[in-house]
């Protein structure tokens, strides 16, 4: 050991000088022998960091609130680099929000490879911005150890609107114009004048079917008489006096004739008693030859809806004839035929339709 005045010296075996620390230092110096190491180690250290970058940066340096910031990070290195996602967090950042983070862009050209993390972020508060240092993980090709790039601390500053207190109020931005495509503005026209088309088709093709198709055939106002008489027939066929029910068949075969008589003679025969509606055809030169009839027609059918008379199987016989002479000897000169018979239904009907269509 050699001793001098900045401290001791102490001679190795293998004839090297190994500075000892003097008396009162509370440093450490290191042997001659651990200088290659540290060498190594920088020179080993230095050369990761020349094959790896990482650089981050945003599309505009200033922005309004509310605008999309377009946050970058760019990793660019050598072949046989494995890169990870940056831990990239929002929350530390309260004036701004992370919106998306999109899919990484990888590119490789003549034995490099660049990788592009790109962030959507959005601000809502007027300030200035830094986003700090990002810590970019990567590995090499044989190396397990992750070790990180890190990228550029990014300033930007957001700004609200200059708000005029005159002006008059707008939005933030313009509604957007919608660009028209004629080509699907041309296909809707072409399908709307194709559907137009088919209607109009059809409704012409139907309304010239109903064209030739026959008129229909016009009502026919019947005669008085025909309606009466028509009304008798159905009431025979029904045979209600004959099944018992006497006093519904003189309550129908009074009605008949009294509605005969509202239209025929234009008098109000259903709400009139018996002696009234008789009054009334005295005064009535037609109804002449049926006075007698026609009273006692109509006192019998009294006798049998108020009096609760049981009249014999004749008379209810008898009732029906009455009712039929009564019509025939009233019928209008112009309704009767060649033969002084009067005409039935069906042949009224037949004459009537026969004269519209000739007019």
């Amino acid at each position: 050991m050699v001793k001098s005045g900045h401290g001791s010296r102490r001679v190795s075996r293998d004839g090297t000088f190994l500075r000892t620390q003097p008396k009162g230092c509370g440093c450490r110096i290191l042997s001659f022998s651990t200088v290659p190491f540290l060498l190594v180690l920088i020179l080993y250290s230095q050369s990761f960091s020349q094959e790896i970058t990482a650089k981050a940066s945003t599309d505009k340096s200033e922005y309004l609130v509310g605008d999309y910031i377009n946050y970058t990070i760019s990793v660019n290195c050598s072949e046989g680099f494995k890169i990870y996602p940056p831990a990239f967090v929002v929350d530390s950042l309260r004036s701004i929000s992370l919106i998306k983070a999109e899919k990484p862009d990888e590119a490789e050209e003549s034995g490099k490879v660049s990788v592009a993390f790109k962030y959507v972020l959005s601000g809502y508060d007027s300030t200035g911005v830094t986003i700090p240092s990002i810590a970019v993980p990567y590995q090499s090709s044989g190396d397990s150890t992750t070790r990180f790039a890190y990228t550029n601390a990014v300033s930007f500053t957001i700004q609200t609107l200059k708000v005029d207190p005159q002006g008059q109020i707008k939005d933030v931005k313009p509604p957007m114009k919608i660009l028209l495509d004629w080509k699907l503005i041309l296909l809707w026209s072409l399908v709307g004048l194709l559907i137009v088309g088919i209607l109009l088709y059809f409704y012409l093709s139907h309304r010239k079917k109903k064209g030739k198709t026959q008129p229909a055939q016009k009502d026919v106002a019947l005669p008085s008489h025909v309606i009466a008489l028509n009304a008798l027939r159905e009431l025979e066929q029904r045979k209600l006096w004959q099944k018992g029910m006497v006093k519904e068949y003189h309550s129908t075969i009074t009605e008949i004739i009294r509605r005969y008589f509202e239209t025929r003679f234009n008098m109000p025969a259903m709400e009139l008693p018996t002696s009234e509606a008789i009054e009334l055809l005295r005064r009535n030169r037609e109804s002449e030859p049926i006075l007698e009839t026609t009273y006692d027609f109509l006192s019998n059918a009294d006798l049998v809806k108020f009096a609760k008379f049981t009249p014999l199987n004749s008379v209810n016989e008898e009732m029906m004839k009455q009712a039929y002479e009564i019509i025939n000897k009233t019928v209008p000169a112009a309704e009767t035929g060649t033969n002084g018979s009067t005409d039935s239904g069906q042949e009224v009907i037949s004459e009537r339709i026969q004269s519209d269509n000739a007019n």
